[in-house]
């Protein structure tokens, strides 16, 4: 008999994060004694007899069948992602918009409608806008963090009020409780991604949110090394949606799981130094001359300071800046003068980022769609990793003063 690990229950709420990251989900005794559970490269799981085989089917054991449906290494992930957010339950995915598109698609129908504040990720937007609308779904778009403009955009066909805290790129910080409550008043379910946040800094299902969406391919793994993503909701909730999980194959590869969960194990460590560069950073570039403007939730300037500073534990390590008269050119020569960060398009990892999200992320945009989300041509991203912020700081520094 496997012991599990000796956490108050249920799933080890009353311990830190940090140990909670390194134990919770996982079994005490593990095959072949290994300290860390195994990486599964099994398509298919054997039965000894037919009568096991009935019996599964029949009983629901707890065991696995086929991969597509699940990996015993999976779950120990999934265990430990629900312990994390203070949930029930959580399925992982072979990427974040995998997620997403797999929590739509099991909670819409043509006619239904959804509510989404106009910072989400673009590929949100995207995804409801275009491709669901194809099938019938009507999205609304509130501007980020107007709870009347939301309100008065639901209806009874109304099923899912959707946003990310904070949004990307502009940092945006949901006033968590009452968004829960608006759901709750009209009786519709409510999904944050909390990419940025990470359930280190906050965990939106305590103030009622229904679902919690990851990619997880950012600082839950934190090394820019796979693609991954995650639901955590209640096992009521989650349970259509792994079904459907499991008829799309939307499933995360046994490598991707091992480094996922290797990954997690040091959430605590990571996040509280993104959350010190990123901080630091920020009021470096807040008092420059060649900056106009920092988007952080850390700094006393940002719209949604005071519902950051009551509802997160840290404001993470992504910044957004413009540069102070620069058209895209002269912003280029900045991003292309720092020697530490490198140019890609993601965050949350190890090494630090930086992009140009018109030339990165909305190089599709037309002048007047990028207008239209607040994307300019002087704004520049940047993901703080983990180097020394001194360093970050120096480079910034002699970047900004050529």
């Amino acid at each position: 008999m496997i012991e599990r690990p000796r956490l108050p229950e249920p799933d080890g709420r009353g311990l830190a994060d940090s140990t909670l990251a390194v134990h919770a989900g996982e079994d005490r005794l593990k095959s072949g004694n290994a300290v860390t559970d195994a990486i599964f490269c099994a398509a298919t799981y054997t039965f000894p007899d037919t009568q096991s085989a009935v019996d599964y089917v029949a009983q629901k054991l707890p065991r696995e069948e086929y991969g597509r449906y699940g990996n015993p290494s999976e779950r120990v992930t999934e265990r430990k992602l629900a312990a994390l957010e203070g949930g029930q339950s959580a399925i992982v995915y072979s990427t974040g918009m995998a997620a997403i598109c797999s929590l739509l698609m099991a909670v819409l129908k043509a006619g239904d409608e959804v509510v989404l504040f106009d910072e989400c990720y673009h590929r949100t937007r995207e995804l409801c806008n275009k491709h669901f609308g194809k099938f019938g779904v009507v999205t609304h778009q509130a501007p980020a963090c107007d709870y009347d403009r939301m309100e008065a955009a639901i209806n009874e066909n109304t099923r899912l009020l959707i946003s990310e805290s904070p949004t990307n790129p502009h940092l945006s910080v949901v006033d968590l409780e009452r968004f829960a409550a608006l759901g709750k008043k009209h009786r519709v379910d409510t999904m944050i991604d909390a990419t940025l946040a990470t359930p280190y800094n906050v965990k939106p299902l305590a103030y009622g949110v229904d679902y919690v969406v990851h990619s997880c391919t950012k600082y839950l793994s934190g090394h820019n090394d796979l693609l991954a993503g995650a639901i955590i909701a209640s096992e009521e909730k989650l349970e259509p949606v792994r079904r459907l999980r499991g008829a799309t194959g939307m499933c995360i590869g046994p490598q991707e799981n091992y480094l996922l969960l290797r990954g997690v194990k040091t959430l605590e460590l990571r996040m509280r130094r993104h959350n010190e560069n990123g901080q630091a950073v920020a009021e470096f570039l807040q008092g420059h001359r060649r900056i106009e403007k920092v988007y952080y939730p850390g700094l006393a300037s940002h719209r949604d300071h005071e519902v950051a500073r009551r509802t997160m534990r840290g404001y993470g390590g992504l910044i957004t800046f413009l540069i102070k008269d620069a058209d895209w050119r002269q912003t280029a020569d900045v991003v292309d003068a720092v020697r530490i960060p490198r140019i890609g398009p993601s965050l949350g990892g190890a090494e630090s980022l930086i992009e140009q999200p018109m030339v990165m992320s909305y190089h599709d945009f037309s002048k007047e769609q990028l207008e239209a989300v607040g994307i300019r041509e002087n704004m520049i991203r940047l993901s703080c990793g983990l180097e020394n912020p001194e360093d970050l700081i120096a480079d910034l520094e002699q970047a900004l003063d050529r």
